[in-house]
């Protein structure tokens, strides 16, 4: 939605660029044509090297377990996974630890498994996880597994590492979302984390922008414009059934869920100017949440579901602000420079990712929420879209490259940074999908 005569938010920008074509092509869940690779273009200084034992059995049915919880695990910046000489036979999770030995590999770490198949069908992964300095189990656990399962499962094994060692909860399990154009043709994909397991939500002729995760991931808030106007559908995954959350008098854009799912955020401009408005994910309850002469956009719910932050040009350029959910005074957040938008709160609520304007580039930002210091964290030109992983760690943004919008994500302190980029088509939109219990 365009801010007229000044600077727009780069929601705005994206939406100038695309062209209006034909109709809506289809209403699914089906494998996409190519998944995403992601390079890996930095690391963390201080990583805990590894070592991820090939699992006894894992070859029968491949991908193998220990490589996609290495590869999981090296993403994250946090670990080194170390090369493992040939080892026969293969030690498993019931194998007496020489801890002297993984020691002298130079391993903190070492995971042993093996895949067995189960009497009554399918298979089993066993795996064990020890801390070699200190001489000890940390955990052992037995997942059941499906031929068409062995990537979730070797994503849930690495969540399991992760946690044991960090202490925070791993994200490899979770989900993005994002929107591919190819062609003349808009999908709305979701895929793991690692960009794997891509599946096509929604295919149109038309533009797709600005998706949203519902807090228990079931369900998908995104603006489609297949009848020649932008319209909020909420989107169940589960059935591919949506609904019309969002179809009023002009546009109805940016939506954005509130922490419980009980309501949803949306911009709209039925009463006249572009104004932030809360309504049920069935388009009912309709309240209107800001005033103003100015273009109010781009909400967001903070973690705890007392604030909503805003991009607005009240004061002259766009900047953020935040208002109570229960409305009230609009307070200024960003005061640096001309140009901050798209604000999204991290999920323990102590700093804000925005775009800023910094010189001739498009930039993801931390602003610090306790102190008001601010930190620019990529080095990259025409950055879009920040969304935060569900740990807080990483934070998944679009950027452009060549002229053709990439997948990046980049850690919250800046020193790992992961590009994410399909062999044929425009990238844009990404959105980081919750923890799934």
């Amino acid at each position: 939605m365009a801010l007229a005569g000044k600077e727009q938010p780069e929601e705005a920008l994206y939406l100038r660029s695309l062209p209006i074509a034909a109709t809506l092509l289809a209403l699914w869940i089906a494998p996409a044509g190519a998944q995403l690779s992601i390079e890996i273009t930095g690391a963390g200084a201080q990583r805990i090297p590894v070592a991820i034992v090939p699992f006894a059995g894992e070859a029968a049915i491949p991908p193998g377990l220990s490589g996609i919880i290495r590869t999981d695990l090296e993403r994250s910046g946090l670990f080194r996974g170390l090369e493992i000489p040939p080892l026969s036979p293969l030690p498993t999770e019931t194998a007496i630890v020489n801890y002297p030995e993984w020691r002298s590999r130079l391993a903190d770490a070492v995971v042993f498994g093996s895949v067995v198949a189960r009497p009554e069908g399918g298979f089993e992964a066993r795996f064990r996880l020890d801390d070699v300095v200190k001489q000890a189990r940390l955990g052992s656990v037995a997942f059941p597994m499906a031929r068409d399962t062995v990537r979730a499962t070797g994503h849930r094994i690495a969540d399991f590492v992760y946690e044991k060692l960090t202490g925070e909860k791993g994200v490899f399990s979770t989900l993005i979302a994002y929107v591919v154009k190819r062609g003349s043709v808009y999908e709305l994909n979701i895929a793991d984390a690692d960009g794997m397991g891509e599946q096509t939500v929604l295919k149109s002729f038309e533009p797709i922008i600005s998706p949203a995760w519902s807090p228990d991931g079931r369900r998908l808030a995104y603006v489609s414009f297949e009848n020649k106007k932008p319209v909020v559908y909420v989107h169940s995954l589960s059935d591919a059934k949506r609904i019309v959350a969002a179809n009023f008098k002009g546009s109805n854009s940016a939506p954005a869920w509130s922490p419980d799912g009980s309501k949803l955020a949306v911009t709209l401009s039925r009463e006249g100017g572009s104004q932030i408005f809360l309504i049920n994910p069935n388009g009912s309850g309709v309240r209107r949440l800001t005033t103003s002469s100015a273009i109010d956009t781009e909400p967001r719910f903070s973690t705890d579901g007392q604030w909503i932050y805003f991009t607005s040009d009240r004061g002259g350029t766009p900047q953020i602000y935040r208002i109570a959910a229960t409305g009230g005074e609009p307070q200024r957040l960003t005061f640096e420079g001309s140009y901050n938008v798209t604000p999204r709160p991290s999920p323990d609520g102590r700093t804000l990712a925005y775009i800023t304007r910094n010189g001739d580039k498009f930039q993801v930002a931390l602003l610090d929420l306790t102190n008001r210091q601010t930190q620019i964290i990529t080095d990259s030109e025409r950055d879009e879209s920040p969304s935060f992983a569900p740990n807080g760690r990483m934070i998944l943004l679009a950027t452009v490259i060549n002229g053709r919008g990439v997948l990046s994500a980049v850690s919250a302190d800046g020193r790992v940074k992961q590009r994410l980029s399909t062999p044929a088509g425009d990238v844009r939109e990404p959105a980081w999908g919750p923890f799934i219990e």
